[in-house]
């Protein structure tokens, strides 16, 4: 089924990505997953090729494209490829709608350009060490000094993706308590100068996949935080978090879609030149039936994911939406890629093949953003149960 979702401009732009990552990334790659990050400039190396501000509005220094299409191509790039892009979707999918809705127009000046730019790169910590997918738990906490002109905020934060390298980090945090009625009532989000005093950079996470993310444990210890830098109205965070939940849902379900269809790709190119007694893996029934399986669950996930970007751009995607659509591409992709891993026997577990780095990288998409069964809850309630 042919796709219909981009044009002549996304094609033009999908050729000089792929031709970057060929030149720039594919290279270094494996340093790369050494070193736990790419080098602090590749984000300025994507600023200045537009990449990082392709929705930031003009005014600041972006490229003003309202459709998420454009975003959409690096991740299918990127995932054909085998390679990754450190916190990039973080930075370009995730926190720039929170700055873009609820910024004031003195923060978008402040802050806009540098994140188009790769000047400036933010994180979002939401996540704590007893808190995961339920924010309502949410401990770390900030008070208003006497004077009402700074927030002293302390507590603790995990899993944060860029949390090393980040310049600006949107700190979800506790400004007033919450109430028997209202669980979620009290958070409010900061933007944290990584310079201020008081806060550090805690343990380095080494996970399984994803080796070139940084993904830290942060900590705040009476950090001294503007008013000024308050993101929207002070306990306001949960509605916000909801409402841009969505989109980081969805840049999960086309991250997912992008990996089934590069796991297909380069199963498809093993078995047809590896040969098992005497004749090609390509040649054996079982081969054809696994693959004939894995065409029709990435077409699946695709025509899902593409639906959900036309939403998206439309201004329609809703939470539920954004829930199924995490829910079938994460959990269908894992299948995929598992068995065109096994379709690779031992050299589908050995790290220089791509299809063992996209297995890695994948678990954790029915995890993280919420997990699997918090989609299941999200899509339950939206049918009344």
């Amino acid at each position: 089924m042919q796709r219909t979702i981009f044009g002549e401009d996304h094609e033009a732009f999908r050729k000089t990505i792929r031709e970057f990552i060929a030149k720039e990334v594919v290279p270094v790659h494996h340093d790369w997953e050494v070193d736990g990050h790419p080098p602090r400039d590749f984000y300025r190396r994507l600023g200045d090729l537009g990449i990082l501000g392709i929705q930031t509005p003009e005014e600041y220094g972006g490229g003003g494209e309202a459709s998420i299409k454009f975003n959409v191509v690096v991740a299918e790039e990127v995932a054909a490829a085998g390679a990754s892009f450190g916190s990039y979707s973080v930075h370009s999918n995730l926190i720039l709608p929170y700055l873009v809705e609820h910024a004031t127009e003195e923060q978008k000046q402040r802050w806009l350009p540098g994140f188009a730019s790769g000047d400036l790169m933010f994180a979002i910590a939401m996540t704590e060490p007893g808190t995961g997918s339920d924010l309502a738990n949410i401990a770390t906490a900030a008070k208003l000094s006497d004077d009402g002109s700074h927030y002293v905020l302390s507590g603790a934060k995990t899993f944060i993706t860029g949390g090393a390298l980040a310049d600006r980090i949107l700190v979800v945090c506790r400004t007033a308590a919450s109430t028997p009625e209202d669980r979620r009532a009290g958070l409010t989000i900061l933007v944290v100068d990584t310079a201020s005093e008081g806060f550090a950079v805690g343990r380095k996470i080494e996970k399984i996949g994803l080796k070139t993310s940084d993904t830290a444990e942060l900590s705040f210890t009476d950090v001294k935080v503007p008013v000024t830098d308050r993101l929207g109205e002070e306990g306001a965070a949960f509605s916000y978090l909801t409402h841009n939940l969505a989109q980081e849902r969805l840049t999960i379900a086309f991250g997912a879609a992008a990996t089934a269809t590069a796991a297909m790709s380069h199963a498809l190119a093993y078995v047809k030149e590896r040969t098992v007694f005497g004749k090609p893996v390509a040649a054996f029934q079982n081969t054809k039936f696994v693959l004939a399986e894995c065409a029709t669950e990435v077409q699946a996930i695709q025509l899902m994911v593409d639906r959900a970007i036309e939403l998206h751009d439309a201004g329609e995607l809703t939470v539920a939406d954004a829930a199924k659509a995490k829910l079938f591409c994460t959990e269908a992709a894992g299948r995929v890629i598992d068995k065109c891993l096994q379709l690779h026997g031992g050299y589908g577990y050995v790290t220089e093949y791509p299809i063992a780095r996209l297995y890695a990288d994948t678990r954790v998409t029915r995890i993280f953003g919420g997990t699997s069964e918090v989609m299941k809850t999200i899509i339950a309630k939206d049918l009344g149960l």
